[in-house]
């Protein structure tokens, strides 16, 4: 196969991250299939050919494309024919709307409440590096973390109180059908999914716990067939 995906792995095998997630569901939804390369979070010389530091990467022919709003914006552009990720100019900017609430607010939002448990995941050099990246960018500790949850978790619910609204209207983001806008929070949700016992998307918070399980459905199933964190109730 000429189209090749590198992707983020835990050290157990699970994919687990979201801006790989993003990509593997831009892909499910253009109907198009790709060769998964793992790679590990201090691997950078696999993916250097790239000229990026980080996954995703995906490799279409000739095409070397990083970055998964790049991703996004590629397959749009190389397969028109497939179903639209954004549903034109219009559907784009809102995504990027999306995209900018989803990296600055809900995944911070979701860190401080699933952080503490991504370390159990990492081999010894990438645990290293992760905890020393980490804490410098959010300005606290893995352990303050842990003595936090029970605020951050009240945070998290705030911060989802606009996709809440919105999916008390319409069963997606997108409308009737899943778009990119559905895929960057799921993907997102999907992180935390993989990484954390704890239910991040209670039950009772129906209108985004519905759409959640839309979304493990959605292109075949491929969220729901990557296991969960191995404690999740």
């Amino acid at each position: 196969m000429s189209r090749k995906f590198y992707d983020l792995e835990y050290s157990d095998g699970r994919c687990f991250s979201p801006y790989c997630w993003r990509a593997r569901f831009a892909l499910a939804h253009k109907g198009l299939e790709a060769e998964s390369v793992p790679v590990r979070m201090t691997d950078k010389e696999t993916i250097a050919f790239s000229g990026s530091k980080t996954v995703p990467v995906l490799v279409d022919g000739e095409n070397v494309v990083p970055d998964s709003w790049a991703i996004a914006e590629y397959l749009e552009r190389a397969y028109p024919d497939a179903p639209s990720l954004f549903g034109g100019d219009t559907g784009r900017a809102t995504c990027r709307f999306v995209n900018s609430w989803c990296d600055s607010q809900l995944l911070r939002a979701l860190f401080y409440v699933i952080g503490p448990d991504l370390l159990a995941f990492f081999l010894p050099d990438d645990l290293e590096y992760f905890v020393r990246t980490r804490e410098k960018r959010l300005g606290c500790t893995f352990e303050e973390m842990k003595t936090q949850r029970e605020e951050r978790e009240e945070a998290l619910w705030n911060t989802l109180a606009p996709l809440r609204l919105m999916l008390s209207k319409q069963p997606y983001i997108g409308g009737e059908a899943p778009a990119y806008g559905d895929i960057i929070v799921g993907a997102t949700l999907q992180w935390a999914r993989c990484s954390s016992p704890i239910s991040t998307i209670k039950p009772d918070d129906t209108p985004v716990y519905d759409w959640f399980q839309r979304m493990l459905d959605a292109y075949g199933g491929i969220a729901r067939a990557m296991p969960a964190h191995p404690e999740a109730g």
